[in-house]
This record gives C-alpha cells, sequence and structure tokens, in this order.
C-alpha cells in the first residue's frame, strides 16, 4: 500500500502517522519526493481500512499496490535510486562504463586491462576470480589469489573492483575486496545467496537470469533489499530463447519496462548477450540509446588465447573505438533531451 502525503505536510505529523501504521504491525518507508512525501507500507495491509487513512488532513491519496515486490517498487520510490561504488555513481542519469576481463588469469593481465579501459572511459574494473562454468573440466577461475590480483590492478588505476560471489561462505571474503558484488545469471534465484548479499555494506549487480521474467528478477531484487541492502544494480544480459545464432537474445525492452516497474538503475552486458565480439558494440550502441543507465563489457588483451569466453572479448583497441561512440552518442541524446 502507497499513501501520498499532501505537499507541505509537517514532518511531525508525518511521523504521527508514521507511528499509527507501524503500531498495525507494519513496516513503514518513507520517501521524500519533491513536493511531498511518500510512505509505503509493507506487511498484512488488508486490514487497514483507506477510507479512514483518506480522511486524514494530511492525506492526498491512498493506493494499494498489486506487485508483490514493495522495495524496489517505483511506487514506493517514484524517484530513481542512483547507486555509489566508491565514487562512481550509476542511476538517475548517471551513465558509467564497467569493462574487464571474463577471468583474472595473471596480475600482468589484469593490470595491463585494467590501465587501457580506465585510459578509454571505463570506470569500473570487471572480472571474474570465481567462475561458474557450465562443464566442470573448464577453468574455474583462480579464487581468492584472483581477487588480490584484482586488487592489485586497483591499486595501480584507482578503478572500483567488480567480481562475481558463487556462494554464501565467500560473502565476508567479498565484504573486504570487492566493491561492487555481482550475482551472475545462474544465481539469480538463489535465495540464500541473495539473503546473504543483503545483509553485506557493498552495493550488489544482479544479474537477470537465462529465462525469468521481470517479476522473478526484481524479485530477486526485493530478496537483498529486505535483508537490508538496498543499493542494487540490475544488469540485463541476455535470456535464452528459441534462436541459436547468438549465446542470448538480447532484451532491449528490458530497459524501459523496468525503469516503469522499478526506480533501480539497470545496466546491459552485451558481450554475454551475444556470445560474439562483433555484435557487441551495435548492442551496446542500442542500449545506450535506449536508456541504459551503464554497460559492462568484457575486454582482453589476447582474445585469442583467453581461459574464458574470448569470443565475445573485446580487444583494448576495439573498446576504445567503441567508447568514442558511446560518448558521440550520449550526447546527441543530451541535446535531444534540452
Amino acid at each position: 500500500m502507497v499513501v501520498v502525503m499532501r505537499p507541505g505536510t509537517e514532518k511531525q505529523d508525518i511521523e504521527k502517522l508514521v507511528q499509527r501504521f507501524e503500531k498495525m504491525g507494519l513496516e513503514v518507508g518513507v520517501t521524500n519526493g519533491v513536493g511531498c512525501t511518500i510512505l509505503g507500507l509493507v506487511g498484512d495491509t488488508t486490514t487497514v481500512d483507506m477510507d479512514k487513512i483518506s480522511i486524514d488532513p494530511h492525506v492526498e491519496r491512498v493506493m494499494r499496490v498489486q506487485e508483490p515486490y514493495k522495495k524496489a517498487n517505483r511506487k514506493f520510490h517514484p524517484e530513481d535510486t542512483v547507486v555509489d561504488v566508491q565514487g562512481v555513481k550509476i542511476g538517475g542519469g548517471n551513465f558509467n562504463v564497467i569493462a574487464g576481463p571474463c577471468s583474472v588469469e595473471s596480475a600482468e593481465q589484469v593490470t595491463g586491462i585494467a590501465k587501457a579501459v580506465k585510459a578509454s572511459g571505463a570506470k569500473m574494473l570487471r572480472g571474474g576470480a570465481f567462475k561458474p562454468r557450465t562443464s566442470p573440466y573448464s577453468f574455474q577461475g583462480m579464487g581468492e589469489s584472483g581477487l588480490d590480483l584484482l586488487l592489485e590492478a586497483k591499486k595501480a588505476t584507482g578503478l572500483p573492483v567488480v567480481s562475481e560471489i558463487m556462494a554464501p561462505r565467500y560473502a565476508e571474503l567479498f565484504e573486504e575486496k570487492v566493491d561492487l558484488v555481482q550475482i551472475g545469471a545462474r544465481n539469480m534465484q538463489n535465495f540464500d545467496l541473495l539473503k546473504e548479499v543483503g545483509k553485506m555494506s557493498k552495493p550488489i549487480l544482479l544479474k537477470r537470469g537465462l529465462a525469468n521474467t521481470y517479476e522473478e528478477w526484481i524479485m530477486s531484487a526485493e530478496y537483498i533489499m529486505a535483508a537490508g541492502n538496498e543499493n542494487v544494480i540490475l544488469c540485463e544480459r541476455g535470456v535464452r530463447t528459441f534462436e541459436t545464432y547468438t549465446r542470448n537474445t538480447l532484451d532491449l525492452s528490458a530497459i524501459p519496462a523496468v525503469k516503469r516497474m522499478s526506480h533501480l538503475p539497470i545496466i546491459v552486458d552485451p558481450s554475454h548477450a551475444a556470445g560474439m565480439y562483433w555484435m557487441v558494440e551495435p548492442l551496446a550502441l542500442a542500449a545506450t540509446a535506449i536508456g541504459a543507465d551503464g554497460l559492462i563489457i568484457e575486454v582482453h588483451n589476447d582474445p585469442a588465447h583467453a581461459k574464458c569466453d574470448g569470443q565475445q572479448s573485446l580487444t583494448p583497441e576495439k573498446f576504445d573505438a567503441l567508447m568514442k561512440k558511446v560518448e558521440s552518442l550520449r550526447a546527441w541524446r543530451a541535446s535531444c533531451e534540452e
């Protein structure tokens, strides 16, 4: 349920109503919007008499929310959420690019790539230390030593580190060493893991599952937020369809749809969507044009010899060319909105 307060309502009058709802056993989220305050009621609201609430002279209107997600719902939080990752902001008009190798392979590799992508304008460094692979015989990542190499690259470049967590037991390790904790597509509905990262202080990057609906995706974000961590970034990375030409099918419609449903920022991963390096650029530009809050792109100094996903990785040179086009496109969009 959402209660919209009249513009100009005094703080003490809002607090009285909040206390009234809390005595009914409800959790109340207070959002101070432009010109008015919105109260989001979470819990069993079936006993709340909408007519009695509407009579309150300080209440503008009362609405029941049908969607099962509350904290991630735009109706509760009409303004865009801005997630801050070590000073790098995503959402609310802030657009930034995350780039780096699919997996960390060596200190020279990851630090060299980090320096290259930073020079091209990337604001965060991605790198897999723990790798979920379809085959148990494929390279599984360097583990904790991979995280240490990412930290060396961070020290050399100042780029915040993004890496994927695989299980709840790694929460303390990632709390210490990672700036933006990624939940991969295969773990989107690993509810024990979602609850655990919900207890962390670090922001979470939540990728959409292989065949999940928008509501299921947002509900996974709700798990994290309900556990206490409301700094969640959504990531569209393509879904599995009947088409087999590409690795996945990028769902560009997710960007405007989810922005209408939720206040959380949404970025796009064109690398995993296509699975082919030559498709990354057009998909990245399309995502930028349609209003994504950022991109996450795989970059490797020697894709032909990469231990993981070399076929979808851009070289630093190709990434630099793409970033110039992204900036030009963003400048054009900004001029159109003026």
